[in-house]
């Protein structure tokens, strides 16, 4: 009896832990589509701009009723405690759709794809930095950081992913796409206690999903706001400006040449009159003058 009992604890015990290790290697597996997401856009991270923040790589998000995936920035988020780092989120390919694996925090890096999103994030693990106690010490090889704020860094160079693959900037895991499986450390990184992302995390996916010109659709895959330096902050450009004042830059050449334009239209129509008013006064005085020195001559061949 007492055997039968401990078989039956055990299995009950069984189908407990089961669900919870697949949910935590499925984490975050809610949304699916059937087409697969766009090429990650290349860009220039802006600097870090407080002591303490992590970057949290750009990723295509998937809007169900519109069918089309829009781009979330690439920013610099406060990470709910110290001592955790960011398991960015990724796509991957199973059972004939694609599906959106949520991103976590967590004491080391699990599984992202094997997606090279850079700064830190080239595959596989995590070169960005590394926690010193309650401090964050930022590697500037990969991570763009204002010194004037920032002070506690280190350089390491061999973090330095150079992949020169076609399918470099994938975005998704699968056929097509990435091809690459969870390492040993990876497996048991996903399998540690993780918080989801934080409010403001959240906040800042929605603010991308109200911006209609993020949308691949719209955009083109090529979205004009690729980065921030923090929710709620300045939206920066592939090149590394800031997107309102490459905006105001562009505004302010177009009226430029369209003055330019005008300007020469009145220059044209200015010289036009004046070209015609000269002729007629250059005629009229001639033509007295010339008219009495012809009848000259025949009157004196009268007489």
């Amino acid at each position: 009896m007492k055997r039968i009992t401990k078989a039956i604890l055990f299995m009950m015990a069984a189908l407990f832990v089961a669900p919870k290790l697949h949910a935590q290697v499925s984490i975050g597996i809610n949304i699916t589509a059937r087409i697969a997401p766009p090429a990650l856009p290349v860009y220039v991270q802006p600097a870090c701009p407080t002591d303490g923040y992590l970057w949290q790589p750009g990723y295509w998000a998937w809007d169900n009723d519109a069918q089309d995936y829009y781009w979330v920035p690439g920013v610099w988020v406060a990470p709910p405690n110290p001592g955790l780092l960011w398991t960015p989120a990724y796509w991957g390919y199973d059972g004939g759709v694609y599906g959106f694996h949520a991103g976590y925090w967590g004491p080391h890096v699990g599984f992202y794809g094997g997606i090279n999103y850079g700064f830190g994030y080239g595959g596989f693990g995590f070169g960005g930095g590394v926690w010193v106690g309650n401090a964050f010490r930022y590697n500037t090889a990969v991570f763009n950081v204002n010194r004037t704020v920032v002070h506690n860094t280190y350089i390491d160079r061999t973090v330095i992913v150079n992949n020169t693959r076609v399918n470099n900037h994938t975005s998704f895991n699968g056929p097509g796409g990435v091809d690459a499986k969870p390492r040993p450390e990876e497996l048991a990184a996903m399998k540690e206690q993780h918080i989801p992302a934080t409010a403001q995390q959240m906040k800042h996916e929605q603010t991308a999903h109200q911006d209609k010109s993020q949308f691949a659709s719209v955009n083109h895959g090529r979205p004009s706001k690729v980065a921030m330096n923090k929710v709620g902050g300045a939206h920066f450009t592939a090149q590394g400006q800031r997107a309102q004042a490459a905006n105001k830059m562009n505004a302010n050449r177009q009226p430029q040449g369209a003055q330019q334009h005008t300007q020469n239209q009145q220059q044209h129509k200015q010289n036009q009159p004046q070209h015609v008013q000269r002729q007629p006064q250059q005629h009229v005085q001639r033509q007295p003058q010339h008219q009495p020195q012809r009848q000259q001559p025949g009157a004196e061949h009268k007489r």
